[in-house]
């Protein structure tokens, strides 16, 4: 025990308390334990009341689904026109789920993907890139103007059944885009698909359509059976400010030369 002093005389001793031993602080040390123990569980009972937010229902391409599997069974729309970029977007991180066979099935070779297009007489002379859909279920369109969207879920060009789909965009803010040219194509105008790993397609025009937006017939674009034929598809049509849209899809039909 130790005494202090102070200016005006001595003070009351200091008491210090005793040290614990060994039992007193795991006893000490229980208590801790147990009043935590107590928080926790209060916190756990209160978080426990609050319902659970209910789960949403995957819907089908028809409502706007973006899973690639969905993708598959059902023909997308085709997006709305926006200004097109000078340059592609960086596309979003993708999330796969790893999955593990029992036994592997054999590979099935995959038609080579469409990677440039030329068509003569114009200057339609672009790249290709795989698109796939939308949130709200439309087919995705290149932003970049001098780009086109091959929609992967379908039929590659060259395939030996269904349509081969490639839209891009029909202008700009402030010029028209490469494909504002589909309007104007004449029956028997040359088509070239260049192929990733694999000689170029030359295809020939047959057709050149105006679809009613809101007549769309998506089935019919997005065949994956009978013969096979590639469409070229963009705007057209007069603009209806209300909607902020074109009224048409021009859509050319091109069979293998």
């Amino acid at each position: 025990m130790k005494s202090a002093t102070t200016a005006n005389g001595p003070r009351e001793p200091l008491v210090l308390p005793p040290r614990l031993g060994s039992a007193g602080l795991r006893a000490l040390t229980a208590a801790v334990a147990l009043l935590m123990g107590a928080s926790f569980l209060a916190g756990c009972a209160s978080s426990s009341a609050v319902p659970e937010t209910p789960a949403v229902p995957a819907s089908t391409l028809a409502t706007g689904t973006t899973q690639a599997a969905k993708a598959d069974a059902a023909a997308p729309r085709l997006a709305s026109p926006s200004p097109a970029r000078t340059s592609a977007p960086v596309p979003p991180p993708r999330t796969e789920i790893p999955l593990r066979q029992a036994s592997l099935p054999k590979a099935v070779p995959a038609d080579p993907a469409p990677r440039f297009l030329r068509v003569a007489g114009t200057t339609i002379s672009m790249d290709i890139v795989e698109v796939s859909v939308t949130p709200n279920g439309a087919m995705e369109i290149p932003e970049a103007f001098d780009e086109a969207g091959w929609y992967r879920h379908g039929a590659a060009p060259g395939a030996t059944a269904g349509t081969a789909v490639v839209a891009a965009h029909v202008d700009t803010t402030s010029d028209l885009a490469p494909f504002s040219q589909l309007k104007s194509l004449s029956a028997g105008t040359r088509i070239t698909v260049g192929r990733e790993g694999a000689p170029p397609l030359h295809f020939r025009v047959v057709s050149v359509d105006l679809m009613a937006k809101d007549k769309f017939d998506g089935a019919a674009l997005f065949r994956r059976d009978g013969p096979h034929e590639l469409k070229l598809v963009t705007c057209g049509g007069r603009w209806l400010d209300e909607k902020l849209d074109y009224s048409d899809n021009v859509i050319v039909t091109a069979v293998l030369a």
